[in-house]
């Protein structure tokens, strides 16, 4: 009687990398130094494994953590995921992205835990995603805590080129490999008009700015769905932010109240001017919301400096509402 030989071969998946390893992991790859309050997730435990722990070189106790996940190689998740963020929304010293020789792409960010540099807590990171799509996420602070803790050193204890290397470490692939594959279906994207056209945001915004001089000091990228210029006409730096969204009919209620207009097409718009939120002394936002009858909508918004967390930089923004109102209307937004 023949043998019997299977019917499909396949690599048996690696053994879960535990908690309490990777912890062993994260100390082992450290400088020496002493190790406390430990804690991590392995990688058979959901949500995602991470590993996190205080660590204190001899010149003051620092948070140290390492998350590991996975993302669609070549996805626009992979692709953000180490692209140094636009100085408007993130306050930060350095920031560079490296391509090494294995072809994975590692971005190191030195910059703070609040935007507002409220305290002086510093939080640099390091985010390292491989061609097969293993995601490796790196941050330490300058205090023993993320939040509401006293400032224990000038920086964190690892500089850009030690983060670099802690993340690009093999070990952290072998265990992204042991998590258990994603078996949910992908979602379905939605077609027809109950989607946004990927029109990429900040350069169709820089063509429909009113015919004046302007200088953009920063802009979004190619980015579709949000973008975003930072404009100066002269008068002071003012950040112009666009949201393209589809589908949005079933929130029409919640978004445009009694003072909302309704346009002869069906096209409802709203207008606010008010104090911003997040920002600084004399800082204002103005911001059109519009929403046409297939529930497409287009929401633009200013404010009169160059950043959220800022002191305004003038008196009002850029552009006028009717300027703002122009452009949240224009159909080229779905071409």
């Amino acid at each position: 009687m023949g043998s019997s030989t299977p019917s499909a071969t396949s690599t048996p998946a690696p053994a879960p990398v535990s908690g309490d390893d990777l912890i062993r992991t994260l100390e082992k790859l450290l400088p020496h130094g002493k190790f406390s309050k430990a804690e991590a997730r392995g990688t058979d435990e959901p949500p995602a494994p991470y590993v996190h722990l205080v660590y204190d070189d001899g010149k003051g106790a620092a948070a140290v953590g390492v998350s590991l996940a996975r993302v669609e190689p070549g996805s626009d998740e992979a692709r953000q995921a180490t692209e140094c963020p636009g100085k408007a929304f993130a306050h930060y010293d350095a920031c560079s992205t490296t391509r090494l020789p294995d072809a994975s792409v590692v971005m190191v960010l030195q910059g703070y835990e609040y935007p507002d540099r409220r305290v002086d807590t510093k939080w640099w990171s390091a985010e390292l995603v491989t061609p097969t799509g293993q995601h490796v996420s790196v941050s330490e602070w300058n205090a023993a805590a993320e939040k509401d803790s006293p400032v224990t050193r000038a920086e964190p204890p690892l500089s850009a080129d030690r983060l670099r290397k802690l993340a690009a470490a093999s070990a952290w692939r072998d265990a992204i490999d042991s998590m258990p594959e994603d078996t949910a279906e992908p979602t379905a994207q939605p077609t027809g008009s109950d989607t946004a056209v990927a029109v990429p945001i900040a350069p169709m915004l820089r063509s429909l700015l009113p015919k004046r001089k302007f200088t953009v000091s920063e802009d979004s990228g190619d980015d579709s769905g949000f973008g975003y210029l930072v404009v100066d006409d002269g008068m002071g730096k003012s950040l112009v932010q666009v949201n393209v969204q589809g589908d949005m009919s079933d929130v029409a209620g919640d978004l445009f109240g009694s003072g909302a207009k309704t346009l002869p097409d069906g096209t409802k718009v709203a207008v606010h001017q008010e104090p911003s939120e997040k920002g600084g002394a004399g800082a204002v936002m103005w911001t059109v919301d519009t929403l046409r009858s297939d529930g497409r909508r287009v929401v633009i918004s200013e404010l009169n400096s160059g950043a959220p967390h800022d002191d305004a930089t003038r008196r009002t923004p850029a552009l006028s509402i009717e300027e703002l109102r122009a452009i949240a209307l224009s159909p080229k937004w779905w071409q």
